[in-house]
């Protein structure tokens, strides 16, 4: 499609960097193209290079949370990378960045962003909460076992490495169901009690005010025993396609009733943590406890995958244009929201979509029909995979076929907080 350049004079400039897998999800020439009928224009930053040089920007897009886990860490390429973005930053106030540093790092540390939302009003919310969780610094068996006894941590529970992003450790993960097992514990971690939630994990995406949510599979039921540690990938086990064994009921299980979210809860959960993060682009994972039907929070993460929603770009451009229109300490150049829809329309050679209220269901595993949300307040929602997990190219055919058939129809909330 042939773009006018009439309005290229007042472009907004959006610097992004992000590594060359999301690179290659997100920067490809549509959405450039979508960016530019909306007003804006993408460039990448190079972080060998002084920002200095590189703007003036209007606002930076990331996805730097491995850069700044290693600085962290002590890597002195990454310290000096991060140190120069953050100078860039003191030295230009005005720039809007997405999302800011000082909030990703809410993220990076399982312990801390538990306590996060327990201490948020959704750590008194009815109906919602975050499963009892301790960290484990030690590899002291026995001070191990009674630091999980005064924590109220019962078995089986889940261990989770601290670093939440920035690595592959930060999903190998192991289910422990016995003093004896504790032996097995990875310092440092944090220890979850484990919900038993009918193998079915919600994965709740947010996009500035927007949000969405697909179904995924996710560990079967399991009670206390006397069986070994079992050790597992959370990436591998969410994926939509997934098989293993610890995805499948057991037959007393199999009966048991599919429970829909409800949208109201999710959306006051999705707001509630957008508050208290301040930010724009992140993930929630929920299960629903079988027994009690009480929403459990088991994980938030930065700037998430989004291959379950086909209209995720157009729904990036809208957070950006929002944020500019928000935030801007001067009016910005017109800006077309609108024209996003009519380039997608063009590309997907299709009506676009502009109502947010209907839904979606797709799942490999299911038979699934579309159907249009009512005032019923339930989600018969469920989505492909929304991961950066390793198969992704493996899958995109068939997420791209999935994509154009449910071009407009993907379950999508506002939230105005």
């Amino acid at each position: 499609m042939k773009l006018t350049t009439d309005k290229e004079r007042n472009m907004v400039r959006v610097g992004y960097w992000m590594n060359q897998k999301k690179i290659r999800k997100y920067a490809h020439p549509d959405f450039i193209n979508m960016c530019r009928c909306a007003g804006l224009e993408l460039v990448q930053l190079d972080l060998q290079q002084p920002l200095e040089q590189q703007g003036p920007f209007t606002v930076i897009l990331h996805k730097l949370t491995d850069y700044i886990i290693k600085a962290e860490r002590g890597d002195a390429e990454a310290k000096h990378i991060i140190a120069s973005v953050e100078e860039y930053l003191a030295n230009h106030p005005e720039v809007i960045v997405i999302d800011p540093f000082q909030n990703v790092r809410k993220l990076l540390d399982r312990t801390r962003t538990y306590s996060l939302i327990q201490d948020s009003p959704l750590g008194r919310e009815d109906g919602v909460f975050i499963p009892s969780f301790v960290e484990l610094s030690t590899a002291n068996h026995e001070e191990n076992v009674q630091t999980l006894r005064n924590a109220g941590i019962r078995y089986p529970f889940v261990c989770k490495p601290t670093v939440a992003h920035g690595c592959t450790l930060a999903h190998q993960m192991a289910l422990i169901f016995n003093e004896e097992g504790v032996r097995d514990v990875s310092p440092p971690c944090v220890a979850m009690n484990f919900v038993s939630h009918n193998a079915v994990l919600y994965k709740v995406y947010a996009v500035g005010e927007e949000w969405f949510v697909v179904e995924r599979p996710s560990l079967k039921n399991f009670n206390p025993s006397d069986q070994k540690t079992i050790f597992f990938d959370s990436h591998s086990i969410s994926k939509a396609d997934s098989n293993s064994f610890l995805t499948q009921l057991d037959e007393a299980d199999q009966g048991l009733p599919h429970t829909s979210p409800s949208t109201a809860l999710l959306d006051k959960i999705t707001a509630t943590i957008r508050r208290e993060l301040g930010m724009a682009l992140f993930g929630v994972d929920v299960v629903i406890e079988n027994l009690t039907g009480r929403y459990a929070i088991v994980d938030i993460n930065a700037f998430p995958g989004y291959d379950g929603l086909p209209n995720f770009h157009q729904c990036l451009v809208r957070c950006i244009v929002k944020e500019i229109e928000r935030n801007s300490t001067t009016p910005p150049p017109p800006l077309d929201i609108t024209a996003t829809y009519t380039y997608a329309a063009a590309v997907n050679n299709a009506t676009p979509e502009l109502s947010s209220t209907s839904t979606a269901n797709n799942n490999p595993s299911r038979d699934y029909t579309t159907t249009t949300t009512t005032t019923d307040d339930t989600l018969n929602d469920s989505g492909i995979d929304t991961a950066d997990s390793s198969d992704e190219k493996k899958h995109k055919k068939n997420n791209m076929r999935v994509g154009k058939r449910l071009q407009g129809k993907a379950e999508i909330h506002s939230h105005l907080g």
